[in-house]
This record gives structure tokens, sequence and C-alpha cells, in this order.
């Protein structure tokens, strides 16, 4: 094998497919990245066996063929080169020789490609398509509230949903539900898979911030991601998920419309009292036209109001401050609406108009 490629083409490459390369394995060859010189393009490819990350670069391919790279010390050799044409030949014994600008020569030590691991390929049941810039968003404003607990290993990844011409993602774990829905560009047939968690947090981190097309094509068993030059792979978890239609409640006794950066704001100085508790505790009580963020803790006590437009009744409630910030964070209209029907029930918070997003927050009993 002997191509030659640019220096940032061949890190940035490595960069992406290391995020599904292991670092611990009980099969050592999936440490490594497999590299594969054909038709004047390097392919770089990463797997862990659950998720997958292919990539290719342009390259003039002198002599064609492969080889299994480790992972770290490769991406840290390609990345100290300089930015520009590099040189990679590798012999008979799996050596790689890397050349920079003539002056700079290192060699390292791969192995023999025979062992990786076949990559899973999709058989295409249905395509979904849509913009990169859009589904990173979903994925960021939902992929919080994934759950961690492997008790329920369901709740580990995000309901994936096409219905009626829109695309839905759900993640839950218990405490809190995210929802984000958008229009499809395209005709859909319906369709529902779930993805886990982790690779759709590796997916959000390639995507682009631009309008630039995704296919995600659903198999029996895979899910594949098309972003063009970058392909993932990612098994999809087995089970029903939660029927979270009959969980989000429709009606509400109190509507309150606030101004979500305030909010925010309010309760990031109240949990500088509340994270000190064990469930990071802070109440709130809406009271006429004012909401008021209240947390008391053995080192202080904060409290302030924010004004608030208030439909229906008083209500006094209290929450995990953390997983009310979580949503405010993601979410980015500038007003939101909170609905609360009692003070042990759970909080929605929607857009004013439409139903882009939805979010149910669990809240902390009260002991009087």
């Amino acid at each position: 094998m002997k191509f030659k490629c640019f220096q940032k083409d061949l890190s940035d490459a490595i960069a992406k497919v290391q995020r599904a390369v292991p670092t611990r394995s009980t099969m050592p060859i999936l440490q490594g990245i497999l590299v594969e010189a054909k038709e004047n393009t390097v392919k770089l490819t990463g797997t862990d066996i659950d998720i997958t990350i292919e990539t290719c670069i342009s390259a003039e391919v002198m002599e064609e063929g492969s080889v299994v790279m480790p992972s770290h010390i490769f991406g840290d050799v390609i990345r100290k080169f300089p930015e520009a044409d590099i040189t990679v030949q590798l012999n008979e014994r799996f050596l790689m020789d890397i050349v920079c600008e003539d002056s700079i020569h290192t060699t390292l030590r791969g192995l023999e490609p025979y062992e990786y691991p076949e990559i899973q390929r999709v058989e295409k049941k249905e395509q979904i398509k849509l913009r990169q810039d859009i589904f990173k968003k979903m994925v960021q404003q939902t992929i919080f509230a994934v759950a961690t607990d492997e008790t329920r290993p369901i709740l580990t990844g995000a309901l994936l949903e096409v219905e009626d011409g829109s695309i839905v993602m759900v993640c839950l774990d218990g405490y809190r539900l995210a929802l984000r829905k958008e229009a499809l560009p395209e005709y859909a047939a319906n369709t529902s898979i779930i993805v886990p968690g982790k690779a759709l947090n590796e997916i959000s981190r390639i995507l682009e911030d631009q309008e630039l097309d995704l296919y995600i094509n659903v198999g029996d068993k895979h899910v594949h991601f098309d972003l063009g030059n970058t392909q993932i792979t990612s098994r999809l978890l087995d089970g029903e998920f939660v029927k979270y239609k009959q969980i989000i409640p429709q009606e509400y006794k109190t509507r309150v419309k606030v101004d979500r950066l305030l909010l925010q704001q309010g309760l990031e100085r109240a949990s500088l009292m509340s994270r000190e508790l064990e469930n990071n505790l802070v109440k709130l009580n809406v009271q006429d036209d004012k909401l008021a963020i209240t947390s008391n803790s053995d080192i202080g006590r904060i409290y302030e109001q924010i004004p608030i437009i208030v439909e229906g009744k008083n209500i006094e409630i209290a929450f995990n401050a953390r997983y009310l910030l979580d949503v405010m964070r993601v979410v980015k209209d500038d007003e939101i609406c909170l609905d609360f029907t009692t003070n042990v029930s759970p909080c929605i918070v929607r857009p004013l108009e439409g139903d882009a997003y939805c979010y149910l927050v669990l809240p902390v009993r009260l002991h009087s």
C-alpha cells in the first residue's frame, strides 16, 4: 500500500472514526483503525461492533492495500504533523512509513487486516431524508433525557418515529421526557426504531451545522446514517418503547407563560444552594403575575421573583433544579409555556405555538 494525501484530511478522518473505537475490548483488533487504499480513495473504519463509522478522503493511491493501525498512536502522530502533503507506505511486514515534507519520517507497526471484523451492511427497508443540522438539533435537544441506568435497557435508547410526514425523537429516563418533532421534506413510510443513545451522541458530534442532506436507512436490526463521505451504522435496540403519548397530559389547570432566559438564570442562581441537597430541590410558587423561585439549604437561601402571565390557578411545586435546567438550556425560544395540573403531577414545557417540542419533568414531593 502506498498513497499521498493532505495531513489535515487524514487527521480529521481519523478523529471521526476514533469515536467508534473502544478504549478497551476483548478483541484487541477493535482498538485499531482499518485503513484501505483503493482507486484514489483512502477509507478509514472504526468499530466497537455496536457502532461503526467509515469515512473516505481523496488521495493519490500509487499502490492499493489495507492495514489495521493502532488508533491512538496513529491519530496522535498524524495530528502532530504540519499541514502539508504526507506519503504513507506499507511494507510486507505491515510496517507503515509516514513521510512529511521529506524531513519528518515516522514508522509505525500495523496489524494484519484479515482479522478485522466484517462490517454489518444494512438491507434498506425504509429511507428517511432530512437536513443534517436539523437532525443534529433534534439529538442535542433530547439526548440529555436518555437513561444511563441499564436496569431498563430500552430506555438507554431514543425512539425515532416517522408518522404522517413528521419525524419524532423521544428520550425518557423515568424522571423526565424530551420530545422533538420536525416535518420531513420528502415522503417516508411510517416506521419506528430505537437507536442507542451512545450512537446518537457520536452521530451528533459528526453531523455538520449546515443544510446538508442526511439519509437514514432503516434495516431489521441496524440503522445506517449516510452523511456523504461518512457512513455510520448502529445496531438497534430490541423491545417495545414506553407508550409516551399516554403519559403526556393533554389538559392543565395552570398555564404559565414565562421568559425562558429569566427562568433559566433564576434556576441557575437557585441551584447554587440546592446542589448541596440530595435532590437539588428548588420550589416554584405561581402567585398571580409572579413566579417565585426559592431554594434553602444549610449554606444559605435564595428567593427571587420573575414576571409571568398566568392562566388558571395558583400553585406551589418543587423540582430537581438540574432537570428543569437541562430543558431551559436546549430550548431556544424566547418565551415558553409551563403547564401544571397538581403539585404532584409533571410539569409540561411547550412552545407558545405549535408542537415542535414537549418536555415533561416530574416534581419532587413536598413534605409538610
